[in-house]
């Protein structure tokens, strides 16, 4: 898996925190002048405070898709959010 500033902004954004999280660690670990990650752990480590966890059924669902039709049905469960 590509763990990347965009994959851990849709993490962030659909309340896996701690996944995105460590996802800008390890940015910031291969590029310690990014801003955005840098940013990024700030705010979420201010926000992890009242984190309520992660939503693993959604997580699970994600990470099983295996058709197309999967990966439009989770894009409507992330399109909820928007």
């Amino acid at each position: 898996m590509f763990k990347t500033l965009t994959l851990a902004s849709i993490y962030e954004l659909q309340g896996f925190k701690e996944e995105a999280l460590s996802i800008y660690e390890e940015i910031l670990k291969k590029d310690p002048e990014n801003f955005e990650a840098r940013q990024a752990i700030k705010r979420l480590k201010k926000t992890n405070k009242n984190f309520s966890g992660v939503n693993q059924k959604a997580k699970d669902f994600f990470i099983r898709a295996h058709s197309n039709d999967d990966l439009k049905t989770f894009e409507r469960w992330l399109m909820q959010w928007n």
